[in-house]
């Protein structure tokens, strides 16, 4: 028998898959011939903050010595759209979609239209600054679905999502800071960062996916302009022990953003990159490389999902990204030849959520320093 030997093939975030309910649409065709979308993710604030069952628990109301948990108003509309659902026995009604065309009845009501990806416009970056978002509580984020491997920087994760959301717990923790995001991808946690932080350097390699990531800063402005956080998009290759100093390319360092970010940073973030062994290995380095060089003491904060896969080598579910992962946090810890020690803490995801997405199998890691005598 011939061994066998799987293809790459291509990968989609569930950030799309959860959304499928959303008209996805198309605003044009990246340099090499992707299509790209744009979607919009609303901030919660307020009372609408998303609760965590933790919070939920902590939060219930305490009666006649038991714990209950405080029910919502349920208010006559929501009544009548229930009911609209329910047929004469009280059982759930579903509707199901007609096996063809010639199914289908005439009332225009049963018809389900087709939801086909639509173009709205193919520009330059230009079209980007006139249709800037000036709204406070809505990100507008364009990205790309189902890639290969190689591109998946260009999708939306959860892992950012995360860290978004501690981000805008935490505001005074990073209020007024310099901070650097690495493998940043399209840019939604640098533009998170951006609105209580002074600078935020928002590092990825590749010309398309960094173009992908100013768009989506220029559409995004108004956030940030309150705060006067301002976010620079800059090339950053884990691979290379140099950062980009060519002034031919477009999204190089020059002389005052090295000494800035050398001399002023104090928080690091890299959301869910830890997918593939070799970029892991090469993130931890790069992160004792700067680390060293800064003049200020840094924390660093990590997203990862736990993704399983049942794998034919050993016949169960392995969990080998994450399990790589965690042997790198751990022999990080253990560093004994540099000026700084690290210690590894997880950050329980039991604070809220301002952004609608599920929290099953992320972890959020937060490392802290301290200087070796």
């Amino acid at each position: 028998m011939e061994e066998i030997t799987f293809s790459k093939d291509t990968v989609l975030s569930d950030i799309h898959l959860r959304i499928q309910h959303k008209r996805q649409l198309m605003v044009r065709l990246n340099t090499v011939g992707q299509p790209v979308f744009q979607t919009q993710f609303k901030i919660l604030w307020g009372s609408n903050v998303l609760e965590t069952e933790t919070n939920k628990e902590e939060n219930s109301i305490i009666s006649d010595g038991k714990k209950t948990l405080p029910t919502r108003d349920i208010s006559h509309h929501d009544v009548e759209k229930l009911e609209a659902l329910l047929d004469d026995d009280g059982d759930l009604e579903v509707q199901r979609r007609p096996t063809s065309p010639s199914d289908r009845p005439e009332s225009p009501a049963c018809i389900r239209d087709v939801v086909c990806p639509m173009i709205l416009t193919i520009g330059s970056e230009d079209d980007a600054e006139e249709a800037s978002c000036n709204a406070e509580d809505v990100l507008k984020i364009e990205h790309t679905m189902a890639t290969p491997l190689e591109d998946v920087g260009k999708q939306i994760w959860r892992g950012a999502f995360i860290l978004a959301d501690y981000i805008l717990w935490q505001q005074d923790l990073f209020r007024g800071c310099t901070a650097l995001e690495l493998g940043a991808g399209t840019g939604f946690t640098s533009i998170i960062m951006a609105t209580v932080a002074k600078t935020v350097y928002c590092t990825d390699v590749g010309e398309d996916l960094l173009d992908m990531c100013q768009r989506n800063i220029s559409l995004n402005k108004g956030l940030a302009k309150t705060s006067g956080g301002q976010v620079k998009v800059k090339e950053l290759d884990w691979l290379k022990n140099q950062l980009c100093t060519d002034p031919e390319d477009s999204y190089s360092w020059t002389e005052d953003d090295i000494a800035d970010l050398y001399d002023e940073t104090t928080v690091i973030l890299a959301a869910d990159v830890f997918y593939d062994d070799d970029l892991t290995d090469a993130l931890f380095k790069t992160l004792f490389r700067i680390t060293q060089a800064l003049t200020r003491l840094c924390t660093i904060y990590l997203s990862i999902e736990r993704r399983f896969n049942f794998t034919l080598r050993y016949m169960d579910i392995t969990c080998d990204a994450y399990n790589h992962f965690r042997n790198c946090l751990n022999n990080f810890e253990k560093i004994s030849n540099g000026k700084l020690k690290w210690t590894a803490t997880e950050i329980k995801p039991v604070f809220p959520q301002f952004l609608c997405y599920e929290r099953e199998h992320l972890e959020l890691w937060k490392l802290s320093a301290t200087t070796l005598t």
